[in-house]
């Protein structure tokens, strides 16, 4: 009797024009999903506001400054909250991952406030979502953050351990962090050698806000830098559909224009105000937290990061100091176009068997081994 054997099936989906020869069954499982079931984050109403109705009454932050917080409910053990970089919002950063994120648990989505932005702020709302989850769910969530995003962690975690404080956390996911302006923008260099450090100089290196011709020009390179990856139309047709790719293009979009100039200043000064995590390697302040970490690079980096970015240098080196539960690994694509910063949407599948991974182990209360 022969083998049982899906390529005729394959062959004829695939010339039906529905799916990639490359990644059919995956492709075609994943959109089906997406059209049976649509991404529909919703608003989350907070039932703890303790840490932010205290900074709210110091008067530090505003409303305008506090993120959207939306959810897609699910069963399952492991809830976990996603922080994006920059752009695009965290509804977005994992958009192709939800579906894997949702199989666990809930998922809980920070996207940034438009037109303000408040570090404190954004840590009280963290604090008490954490508090809030750990409570309803009856454990800890996982911290899932990109980019600046990650950054973002990075200084909540080392201010509460400044404080005294340990988060309750499940665990913590950490992709591209870029934890302090130097990540972006080497010291005495007299131009920027990457697209990003181009787009945030002008909100850096003055002290008279950009005007709108700069503000245009960083929108400008914001989105060149996500439509390099939109036009590889190749690629996409193994990734998602037609109806997903004009959600996310639009949602994207949408982003990159709908943040003003205070907005974008708040949080470019928030980045300039962080620590290097290598000024505080030799402080009382490490580990961070005995959490389990999976810290994930992408093999060109330097596409975004700038040369001997601090942050990289110090969690590849030794990123058991800060998390001695942890991984930390260089994502590559050895089958086609190298692995961006943080794309979590064009390279989805090659960052997916690492987080895989790391949450099987978290259900099956594995400690993790340095790999």
């Amino acid at each position: 009797m022969p083998a049982l054997s899906f390529a005729p099936a394959i062959s004829l989906l695939a010339a039906f024009g529905r799916v990639s020869p490359t990644q059919p069954l995956r492709t075609l499982i994943r959109t089906t999903g997406y059209k049976l079931r649509p991404p529909r984050p919703l608003p989350h109403l907070p039932r703890v506001r303790t840490a932010q109705n205290a900074v709210f009454a110091t008067g530090r932050a505003g409303p305008h400054q506090m993120a959207a917080l939306l959810s897609e409910q699910r069963k399952g053990p492991i809830p976990t909250i996603v922080l994006g970089g920059f752009v695009p919002d965290a509804t977005e950063q994992v958009f192709l991952m939800r579906g894997f994120l949702l199989k666990n648990g809930s998922v809980y989505y920070i996207n940034y406030p438009r037109h303000g932005f408040s570090t404190e702020m954004l840590f009280a709302q963290l604090d008490d979502l954490i508090e809030e989850l750990t409570r309803e769910h009856g454990t800890p969530p996982v911290v899932f953050a990109v980019s600046f995003g990650a950054g973002l962690v990075l200084e909540w975690l080392k201010r509460a351990r400044r404080d005294g404080r340990t988060p309750d956390l499940r665990g913590i996911i950490l992709v591209s962090p870029v934890a302090c302006i130097e990540d972006l923008l080497a010291p005495g260099e007299a131009k920027p050698s990457t697209l990003l450090g181009r787009a945030v100089k002008p909100f850096i290196n003055s002290e008279v806000p950009p005007d709108a011709r700069q503000i245009e020009k960083t929108r400008t390179i914001f989105a060149r830098m996500f439509e390099a990856g939109a036009q590889n139309k190749a690629a996409l047709a193994a990734l998602m559909s037609r109806d997903e790719l004009l959600h996310l293009h639009g949602a994207v979009m949408n982003t990159i224009a709908g943040v003003d100039t205070q907005g974008a200043c708040e949080r470019m000064q928030a980045l300039k105000q962080f620590e290097a995590p290598s000024s505080y390697f030799s402080q009382a302040l490490l580990p961070l937290t005995q959490a389990p970490a999976l810290i994930l690079f992408a093999e060109s980096e330097d596409a975004v990061l700038a040369a001997h970015a601090p942050t990289k240098f110090v969690l590849e080196a030794a990123h058991q100091a800060y998390f001695p539960k942890s991984r930390c690994k260089t994502i590559c694509n050895h089958r086609g176009s190298p692995v961006q910063h943080a794309s979590l949407v064009f390279h989805c599948f090659n960052f997916l068997p690492p987080i895989s991974r790391f949450y099987r182990e978290l259900k099956t209360n594995k400690l993790l081994r340095a790999a």
